[in-house]
């Protein structure tokens, strides 16, 4: 039997504080259904639990409190949005791809500066447009196998394939297409086992260096050796005149021999609509100039891979620079050396180093006057559309958000003469049609030898054609994507040894000034860096830049007694240093030597500074060693 009201309100026993929640939770007190009886027994509850009220009350204050206190600091200490910086689409092709019928080809390249690459894509994007029956896969050699047996595995199951390949240095292959290279020239001994393959070979180099083209041609002497059948001769683009030329004349022998493969009988004469390549472009996003903060964040991400390369350099401070000529010279040698020291980054008597650097003030104020825009201008680029479909063409890999100016200083090569495909693109833009056709002339076949003369032996910079051609301003998206090519990284032979120097990395460079056939003074982008960079002996606010290490073939015998000839003249004595520094190492370590000699040649002997070879008399001791210097 439930007790009276009246005597649950006469007794003196409290009720407890998990009663009290649990009354009020439940909603008995609600006032809209208290009665009279029940607001008195309310009141008689509070007042025999004042305690617990207290400190009900008191907890719901702080708690209040804080949430007021955190709601306001986030709001005064609320920074501007993120930008992620755009990535790089990567459209991964099925690993077991259904057959439907569609002949497939598949277009490799090797590439350092990503000319290579964008050659490939132009081969790939107007056939697609001419072959509508076949399919075409343009693929990085570095990702088209994990290992040297899935090469052999995949190799055999292409039936047309074509090879875009540059060489660098002393004949050696590009950073992506090493591990191929490597592989399939020391598995000569595999016989015809490429009988079903026919193929086509282009390579991108340079008359000027001994090995002109060497990747291009070996591995085009091994696909035939080993049984593939060659449609067209292998094809020796020269970056010394037009290498654009080169590749249009070798591209029309391909597609005579293309028609004969994916052709049918019933469409054999059927006449295509002349190709006309789109002016590439970026996707740009603009955004407010207050987040240009970020950016320097994103700056070539120093010193965030475990392995250094190209698109993952090191962050170095300099931290020794000296002039190795006298004042009486009327010319400039630096000495350099770049802190290595925690970074994990090694290398190796002979190998270079990559630097990159930023465009001089100068420049990028001249450039930022011709395209009519803000410094301030703070945007990104994508390859994508908004949905997040690729753009297509052959785009190059975006670079982080950033300012108009950072972008034009670290990304924009401004002083290089433009190719055809750059003057394509700024007619496409120019407002005065009197501008627009002579710049589609010197594009065209037609205009090839005024291009040859005008663009190529005059050194025209892209600067001074966009001057003569005010009326062309392109929008950003086509002046990164297809007007300014991407700042390259500068190369130079390391000229220390790690067995002296392990956690410095020494370059020896002359300052490049001189006067082009046009009349412009070019200044070299890196060396005049290098010359003007403020070192931590002299300031901790010193200079630094990205820098990365590319192996080398040019090496010391292993057999130290072998006797070497070193001839070096002028800043080709670099890497001998080295080589002296090491040999001096191994001296001191108790190794036999054989006899060296050393051929350094300089114009006037009283104009240099002989610290490049300091210490002279360690070097001296060397057996044998002799130093000769040619007036």
């Amino acid at each position: 039997m439930e007790p009276s009201s009246s005597s649950s309100s006469s007794g003196s026993m409290k009720v407890s504080p998990i009663d009290l929640m649990s009354a009020i939770i439940n909603g008995r007190m609600d006032p809209s259904n208290a009665s009279s009886d029940s607001a008195a027994e309310i009141a008689t509850i509070l007042l025999e639990n004042r305690e617990f009220v207290m400190i009900l009350t008191t907890s719901i204050a702080v708690l209040i409190g804080c949430v007021v206190v955190l709601i306001w600091r986030r709001s005064g200490s609320q920074k501007p949005k993120q930008i992620d910086p755009p990535k790089t689409l990567i459209v991964k092709e099925p690993e077991n791809e259904a057959d439907d019928g569609k002949k497939k080809v598949t277009i490799f390249f090797g590439t350092q500066t990503g000319t290579a690459e964008g050659f490939a894509k132009a081969l790939a994007e107007e056939a697609k447009a001419r072959y509508e029956k076949a399919t075409f896969k343009v693929v990085d050699l570095d990702d088209y196998a994990a290992d040297d047996d899935e090469y052999e595995e995949m190799l055999k199951k292409e039936s047309l394939a074509f090879f875009f390949l540059a060489t660098y240095g002393d004949g050696e292959p590009t950073d992506n297409a090493a591990r191929f290279y490597k592989w399939f020239t020391e598995g000569k001994d595999r016989g015809e086992w490429l009988q079903n393959m026919k193929y086509g070979v282009f390579g991108l180099g340079n008359r000027q260096y001994e090995h002109f083209n060497k990747v291009a041609k070996v591995v085009d002497d091994i696909l035939t050796e080993q049984g593939a059948k060659c449609l067209v001769p292998v094809g020796l683009g020269d970056d010394d005149q037009c290498i654009e030329d080169d590749f249009t004349a070798w591209r029309e022998l391909v597609w005579p021999e293309l028609d004969q493969l994916l052709r049918d009988e019933d469409d054999a004469t059927t006449v295509s609509t002349p190709y006309t390549a789109a002016v590439l472009e970026y996707r740009i996003v603009f955004y407010d100039p207050a987040d240009a903060p970020l950016e320097d964040k994103n700056w070539i991400n120093a010193n965030g891979h475990t392995t250094y390369d190209a698109q993952h350099p090191c962050r170095s401070n300099v931290v020794v620079r000296r002039e190795l000529h006298t004042p009486a010279s009327d010319r400039s040698c630096t000495h350099l050396e770049f802190d290595i020291a925690g970074t994990g980054l090694t290398y190796e008597t002979g190998d270079h180093v990559g630097v990159y650097c930023e465009n001089l003030d100068e420049v990028v104020e001249e450039a930022l006057t011709l395209l009519g825009l803000s410094p301030d201008t703070y945007f990104s680029v994508h390859t994508d559309k908004e949905d997040g479909t690729p753009l297509g063409g052959s785009l190059p890999p975006p670079f982080p958000p950033c300012t108009l100016r950072t972008a034009l200083a670290r990304y924009a090569d401004l002083l290089s003469s433009p190719k055809k495909a750059a003057l394509l693109a700024l007619a496409a833009h120019a407002s005065d049609p009197t501008e627009a056709d002579r710049l589609r002339h010197l594009a065209s076949p037609a205009g090839k030898d005024e291009y040859a003369q005008r663009m190529v032996a005059s050194q025209r910079s892209l600067l001074e054609v966009m001057a003569e051609f005010p009326s062309a301003r392109p929008p950003l998206g086509v002046f990164f994507a297809a007007v300014a090519p991407r700042l390259q990284p500068r190369y130079y032979s390391i000229s220390s040894s790690p067995r002296m120097a392990p956690s410095r990395i020494h370059v020896t460079c002359a300052l490049v000034y001189e006067k082009t056939p046009t009349g412009r003074i070019h200044k070299g982008v890196c060396s005049t860096w290098m010359k003007n960079s403020v070192p931590l002996e002299r300031s901790l606010d010193c200079s630094w830049a990205p820098i990365f290490v590319r192996q080398s073939n040019f090496k010391l015998p292993s057999d130290t007694k072998v006797p070497i000839i070193m001839i070096g003249p002028g800043t080709g004595l670099a890497p001998f240093r080295g080589f002296l520094q090491e040999r001096l190492a191994l001296k001191e370590a108790g190794a036999e030597l054989g006899p060296s000699v050393l051929f350094f040649g300089c114009r006037n002997q009283k104009m240099v500074n002989h610290a490049i070879l300091s210490p002279m008399s360690s070097f001296r001791s060397l057996v044998g060693l002799g130093l000769s210097i040619s007036y």
